[in-house]
Formats: structure tokens, C-alpha cells, sequence
């Protein structure tokens, strides 16, 4: 007798699973009890009134190992409901993007009480993921069967299990079938064409399609520096004076693109409905921590820990750990430049080829250990920015990124502006730069996507080979699936692709006058990062849960401000040239004085574009304006609608009184 995996039994004609909760071994009964109850039960009575299933019944248990994995999903009305708790946003049948709503369900493209097709897959989990984080203590004092893991009224189930190392992982699972075809338009076959950026979106969510709506974006946009720079390379390479022009053009360059994305990032974020989505009140992140107090604002029993506290850490601890971290950063930059002096010298005592290849070897290091100081900075600047106990998710995410964007700023780029401005020698500089460009996107390729897909390879089989030894009969397909997917590598979020970019971007702003190859390389580099990321997404790591974004957050100052570093650099570079000392031969002052004013003046163009360019299209702009003009309309007739219902109700009130 067949036995089938007893997750597809349910009292919905049928239960798909979506999400995947793993208990800890040996987690008591009792536990699991209680979280099924909270999970089933109905919203009034404070439950999520999802569906949950153990991937496994009582015989497969007794046969099989993995008996703490189980499943959750929800019925169609269930996932509409949610859609609306959450706010999605989506296109009604007078072609605006609307707020769904249960109630006019009908009034909205493509929702037919038949179709399953409505709601993403990734807006599906991310609903259940809404729900489950939103299961909030009520009366309990302590998760059941385990007195030191402490509740308190309104907090977060599912984090307290997550932090107690009760429950060890919640995550999405793949739709094979959708992922298929998703793979088959997006990097199987290698050919030059845009992204399925409205796919990738419909499958992984809105955070991850902006980021590779970006990275396709930007390396279009790199294309034109490709193209001036090829030539230039080829027909001006050691005549240095010529690098004023592509400068020049690499000032206007670097403004204009950023500006142009943020047009492009509205339109798909509004077609995605994303950028009409009310921002939500964050609740403490998981990691905080402090003593169980009312919150003054909302009311509420949370931990409170006192600013000031949190202001020592960053001043007394963390912020001279940064300083630290630089100076170390700066120490190893000056071992860099002796063993540059060392190789140059023993190429000019040998003169031998082998000593010619020697000179790049110095670079080659540095670039291998400015990657390696990075990643162990990393964890260190993550460590401490918990250690510091912000209150809201977003807020960590703000100090976390500012620490690791001054490090890496200052280890990627401070041999380049010590060569540029203190050495001044440009023959360096432009080696110097090639081999930091070439080099750590080699060592990106490889660590962030060929490793993890080797090991994944490796363990699949193992996964494979293990289900096929399984004596028990059992439709094995979703139980190898669950199987192979909880040990695959949890995605941390855009933040390391982000800064691989925003690196990038830096080396192609703020130097590549002297080396006009930079941007061909990056060109190459991102064409096939498109596609090591696609595969990194689909098959190394688990499939994370969908975040709606209306953009791609601090990332965008981020590069503006690389931008305007870059103005100051240029200008710099420019002024440096022997073209313009020839103009200013005697009097240096005065060449210092119109390279600040030409600055300054660049810096005034910049900052004019970008206010003349408007962040959002014309269409869209009247879009919003109508919607918030219809959204006051409704407001003003449902308060007059109150008004008159109360009118109504004065004469019966003042005629009871005459009664009595």
C-alpha cells in the first residue's frame, strides 16, 4: 500500500504548501501543540486561521527521520483577506492601482472567483509571513513547556520561538514548476536581452527585482563610458594630458544616470503597487532587548532601553572600533606600497620578464586582502551594531550599513587618492586601479556564487541518494524537496550586492579618466553577474520570503554621494593635469582657486539637474494626485455621512426628553 505525504490531506479541497516552519530536535509535544492551536485558530479568538499540516503522518515518522519539519498555507479567502490586512496594492479595472479590498474584489483586473492566478506565489508567503509574525501573546506568561522563555502581552509569537531556538527556521518553499520557467527566460540560455524584471518580481518579490532592475539598469548605463573609453584606451594610452575630456564627461555622467533611475524606479514600483503602499508602524526588532515597560507611544507592554545607553555603546565602543578598523586599514595600505617599492626596484636592478610579471603581484595581494578585511569587518560591524540594541529593524540597518560603507570606501579607495594626490603618479594609479577592479570581481564570481553552487551540487546528491534508499513506499516528491531545501543557505538580503555595485560605481566615478577601461570591465562583469545572481537566487539559496519596496532605500543616497565625491575627485584630477598647469604656469594659487570655483560650479550643476529632473514621470505624478484627491473626496463623504446620521438622531433624543 502506498503511503502519501500527509501534508496534501486537508479539509480544503486543496492545501498547497507555502511555508516551511523546522522545530529544534527534541521540542516538546505540548509546544507544538499549542503553536498548531495558535496558528488554526480564528482571528477573533487571536489565532492566524491559516492551514498546518506536519510534512510527515504517524507511520512516516515511525520510518523516516525528520519528524519536526511542517507545513502552512491558507484557503483562497484566507489569502484575500491578508492581501488586504497587509495593503497590497493592485490594478483596478479603471486601469489605477488601488488598494485591494475584500469587498470590491470585483472591481479589479483579473480576479475571477475561479482563478487562483490573482495573488503571486510571493505575495502569498509574504502573507503568511505577515500572519505568523503577528501571532501575539495574550495571556500568557511563558512559551508552553519552556518556563525561561518569557511572553508578555503582545509580543510576537513566532520571534520568541525564533530567538529561544525553539523553532530554528521559517522559509518559503519553491514552486519547481514556476521556477522552471522563470529559469528558462531569465539566464539558462546566455544571450543579450533585458531581464524578465516582471517575473522575477512575481516570484521573489519586490526587493530582489529592484535590485536586478538596477544592476541591469546600471550596466546599460555603463555602456556609453564602455564606448568613449575603448577608443581612448586604445589610441591615447600614455598621454595622460587627454584624460581632462572623458573627466569632464564622467562629471555629467555620474549625476545623470542616478536621476534617470529614479524615474525608471517609480514607474515599475507604481505598476508593481509598491509605491502606493502605506508604510507600516515597525514593530522592535527581534534582537532587542530591555526591561518590560509601557511604551508611551503606542500603549503597549514592550522592552524599553534607555537612548542614552544605546549612545554610550555607539560612542564609547563602537565608534573607536571603527576608527581602529581604519587605521589598520591605512597600516596595510603602507605594506602595500613597500613591497610595490620593492618589486619596482628589483625590475629595475633585473629587467627580466618574470620581474615585469613581479610588478603586479603587490596589487594582486592588496586586492586579496582588502577582500578578506572586508568580509571580517563585516561580521565584526554586524556584531557590534546589534551589541548596540536598536529598537526598530530599520534603524540597525541604517548603522550597519554606514559602518561598512566608511570601511569599505576607505580600504578600497584610499591606496587610489594616496596615488592620485599624494604620489601623483598616474602609470600607478591606472595599474593600481585595473588590478583592485579586476581582481575582486574575480574573487565575487567565485566566493559569492560558483563556491555555494558547487557545495549545493554536492549536497543535493547526497539529499537524492538518500531519499532513493528510503525502504518505506512513499511519494517521496515534496518530502525531498522540504529535504533538500532546509539545508540550503538562507539569502541575507541585498545588502553585500548592493555594495559590491556601489564599489563599483566608485571605481568607474571617481578614476576611470585614468584608466577608461574601468568601465568596460565592469560592462563584462555585470553581464555575467546578472547571471551567477540568478542562479545564486534559484538554486544555492532558500527561496526568501517577499518584501514590498517602494525603492531601493539608503543605497540611493548612498550613490549620490559617491557621486559628489566624485565631482570633487574629477575636478581635482583635472586641475592636476599638465594641460591646465601649462595655463597657470607660475602662479599655483590662483590654478587651486578655479579648480575649487569650477567645483563648486559642477557641484551647483549637479544639484540643479537633480531638482530639474523630477523623480517621478509626469503620468504618474497625476496618477497619485488623483488617488489623493479621490481618497479626500471619499473621506469628506463618509464624514458627512456621520454627520448626518447624527443629525438624524438629535430630533428622536430631544423628543424622548420631551416624553419624560
Amino acid at each position: 500500500m502506498k503511503v502519501t505525504l500527509s501534508a496534501l490531506d486537508t479539509s480544503e479541497s486543496s492545501f498547497m504548501p507555502l511555508v516551511v516552519i523546522e522545530f529544534a530536535q527534541d521540542v516538546k509535544e505540548e509546544t507544538k501543540e499549542w503553536l498548531k492551536n495558535r496558528i488554526i485558530a480564528p482571528k477573533k479568538d487571536g489565532g492566524a486561521q491559516l492551514l498546518f499540516r506536519p510534512l510527515l503522518n504517524k507511520y512516516e515518522q515511525e520510518t523516516l527521520e525528520n519528524k519536526n519539519l511542517y507545513l502552512v498555507g491558507a484557503s483562497k479567502i484566507r489569502m484575500l483577506l491578508g492581501a488586504e490586512a497587509v495593503g497590497l496594492v493592485k490594478e483596478s479595472n479603471d486601469n489605477t492601482m488601488r488598494a485591494f479590498t475584500y469587498r470590491t474584489r470585483q472591481n479589479f483586473k483579473g480576479f475571477d472567483d475561479n482563478n487562483d492566478d490573482f495573488l503571486t506565489m510571493a505575495e502569498c508567503q509574504f502573507i503568511i509571513k505577515h500572519e505568523l509574525e503577528n501571532l501575539r501573546a495574550k495571556d500568557e506568561k511563558m512559551i508552553p513547556g519552556y518556563p525561561q522563555a518569557k511572553l508578555y502581552p503582545g509580543k510576537s509569537l513566532l520571534r520568541r520561538l525564533l530567538t529561544s531556538g525553539i523553532v530554528i527556521q521559517v522559509f518559503p518553499l519553491h514552486d519547481n514548476e514556476a521556477l522552471k520557467k522563470l529559469e528558462d527566460t531569465w539566464y539558462t540560455r546566455f544571450a543579450l536581452k533585458y531581464q524578465p524584471i516582471d517575473s522575477i518580481r512575481g516570484y521573489f518579490g519586490e526587493t530582489i527585482a529592484l535590485y536586478f532592475g538596477f544592476l541591469e539598469y546600471f550596466t546599460f548605463a555603463l555602456i556609453p563610458m564602455a564606448v568613449i573609453g575603448l577608443p581612448y584606451y586604445l589610441f591615447v594610452w600614455e598621454d595622460y594630458d587627454k584624460y581632462v575630456i572623458f573627466a569632464s564627461f564622467n562629471l555629467i555622467w555620474s549625476t545623470v544616470i542616478l536621476e534617470v533611475w529614479k524615474r525608471g524606479c517609480a514607474n515599475m514600483t507604481y505598476r508593481w503597487g509598491t509605491l502606493l503602499m502605506k508604510r507600516k508602524f515597525e514593530e522592535p526588532r527581534p534582537g532587542f532587548h530591555g526591561v518590560l515597560g509601557i511604551n508611551s507611544i503606542t500603549g503597549k507592554e514592550e522592552p524599553l532601553y534607555p537612548s542614552y545607553k544605546r549612545q554610550l555603546r555607539i560612542y564609547l565602543v563602537s565608534l573607536p572600533f571603527v576608527c581602529l578598523c581604519l587605521y589598520f586599514s591605512l597600516y596595510v595600505m603602507m605594506i602595500y606600497f613597500d613591497l610595490e617599492v620593492w618589486a619596482l626596484g628589483l625590475h629595475e636592478n633585473s629587467g627580466s620578464e618574470w620581474t615585469s610579471v613581479l610588478l603586479y603581484v603587490p596589487s594582486i595581494i592588496y586586492a586579496i586582502v582588502i577582500e578578506i578585511m572586508n568580509r571580517l569587518y563585516r561580521y565584526a560591524a554586524e556584531f557590534l551594531t546589534s551589541w548596540e540594541n536598536h529598537r526598530l529593524e530599520s534603524a540597525y540597518q541604517n548603522h550597519l550599513i554606514l559602518k561598512v560603507l566608511v570601511f569599505n570606501f576607505l580600504n578600497c579607495f584610499a591606496s587610489l587618492f594616496y596615488i592620485a594626490f599624494v604620489l601623483k603618479d598616474m602609470k600607478l594609479l591606472r595599474q593600481s586601479l585595473a588590478t583592485l577592479l579586476i581582481t575582486s570581481q574575480i574573487l565575487n564570481q567565485i566566493v559569492e556564487s560558483l563556491l555555494p553552487y558547487w557545495l549545493q551540487r554536492k549536497h543535493g546528491v547526497r539529499v537524492k541518494r538518500k531519499v532513493q534508499a528510503l525502504k518505506v513506499d512513499i511519494d517521496a516528491t515534496l518530502y525531498e524537496q522540504v529535504i533538500l531545501e532546509k539545508e540550503m543557505g538562507t539569502y541575507l538580503g541585498t545588502f553585500d550586492d548592493y555594495l559590491e555595485l556601489f564599489l563599483q560605481f566608485g571605481y568607474v566615478s571617481l578614476f576611470s579618466c585614468v584608466y577608461p577601461l574601468a568601465a568596460a570591465f565592469a560592462v563584462l562583469n555585470n553581464f555575467t553577474e546578472v547571471n551567477s545572481d540568478a542562479l545564486k537566487m534559484c538554486r544555492v539559496f532558500k527561496r526568501p520570503f517577499s518584501e514590498p519596496s517602494a525603492g531601493i532605500g539608503v543605497w540611493q543616497l548612498a550613490f549620490e554621494t559617491m557621486s559628489v565625491i566624485s565631482v570633487v575627485t574629477n575636478c581635482a584630477l583635472i586641475g592636476m593635469s599638465p594641460q591646465v598647469n601649462a595655463i597657470f604656469p607660475e602662479s599655483k594659487a590662483d590654478l587651486i582657486l578655479i579648480v575649487v570655483v569650477v567645483e563648486h560650479a559642477l557641484l551647483a550643476l549637479k544639484f540643479i539637474l537633480a531638482f530639474a529632473i523630477p523623480d517621478k514621470p509626469r503620468h504618474i505624478q497625476m496618477k497619485l494626485a488623483r488617488l489623493e484627491f479621490e481618497s479626500l473626496e471619499a473621506l469628506k463623504q463618509q464624514q458627512m455621512k456621520l454627520v448626518t446620521e447624527n443629525l438624524k438622531e438629535e430630533p428622536k433624543e430631544s423628543g424622548k426628553e420631551k416624553a419624560i
